[in-house]
């Protein structure tokens, strides 16, 4: 079997198997990759943007160090499989709003019943809303409706939040789409800036330089980021990242106005015949 359908027609949900492995599946939504997993090396993360959300897990603490994450957005699970293979024990926590969508997931790409991974059905903004102060090293929000993030995560008021779940010196981290002249990151990264003391701005060149819509991952803490260890691993990838920092990321951010509750607005969609981020 080298596809399994979910929902039918063009916004469906299927899981399409990678014939170079024996248990490799890409999570495909509508027209739009969501999570690649390969349930024999959790390794194996594909996509490049996901790696340098892995790069970021790496370096927040030493080796095999349990860590308490929340994830905002599921989908097949991609990043939890690979803290709870890195950093066995870890307490995660995962919000996916779309129960049928990972009771799919669960059939066809079981979870280890060892795997310390818990997942609710609830959007990540109530489901933050609802966890104690200081609760999580990590934050990773990785979510989509379609190919867009939802404007609910995006806002000032979603980062204030984050910033009391976190720990003390926990991070934030979180991926977003956009194009030249990248108005929607620097709106969402004005509200990483309002609410944490240093930032980071993380993308390929091309996304940077307007030649290219891509992914964004942008970081946020209340204490210094390991930044030297973030570029060294970005910039060696096969597909080389930016890390932006600093004097450069001020000058990126410019004058720019964190969104609200108020005036929040989806990611921009991907240009006709876009299917994935990778």
């Amino acid at each position: 079997m080298t596809e399994l359908e979910l929902r039918p027609g063009p916004g469906g949900v299927r899981l399409i198997r990678d014939l170079a492995y024996a248990r490799a599946y890409t999570l495909r939504v509508g027209f739009t990759d969501q999570s690649y997993v390969d349930l024999d090396d959790p390794h194996r993360l594909e996509f490049d943007y996901v790696q340098r959300i892995a790069d970021a897990v790496d370096a927040h603490a030493v080796p095999g160090r349990r860590l308490r994450v929340v994830h905002v957005g599921g989908a097949a699970m991609t990043l939890p499989r690979y803290v709870a293979v890195t950093r066995p024990t870890s307490a995660q926590l995962v919000f996916e709003p779309d129960a049928e969508l990972t009771a799919f997931v669960r059939q066809h790409l079981p979870l280890d019943k060892r795997s310390g991974i818990k997942v609710r059905p609830e959007d990540g903004r109530a489901g933050l809303a609802g966890l104690r102060d200081e609760y999580a090293d990590l934050i990773i929000v990785d979510a989509f409706v379609g190919a867009r993030v939802p404007a609910a995560l995006g806002t000032a008021e979603f980062f204030a939040d984050a910033a009391r779940v976190l720990a003390e010196d926990g991070t934030v981290m979180i991926n977003i789409t956009d194009r030249a002249p990248l108005g929607y990151a620097r709106r969402v990264l004005a509200g990483l800036r309002a609410a944490f003391a240093d930032t980071v701005f993380v993308a390929e060149s091309a996304t940077l330089k307007g030649r290219r819509f891509g992914n964004i991952l942008i970081m946020g803490s209340a204490v210094p980021l390991p930044v030297n260890r973030l570029a060294e691993r970005a910039g060696s990838a096969a597909f080389p990242y930016r890390v932006v920092h600093g004097a450069r990321l001020d000058q990126l951010a410019g004058a720019a106005e964190p969104y609200t509750d108020a005036d929040a607005e989806e990611s921009p969609a991907p240009p006709d015949g876009l299917s994935h981020f990778s």
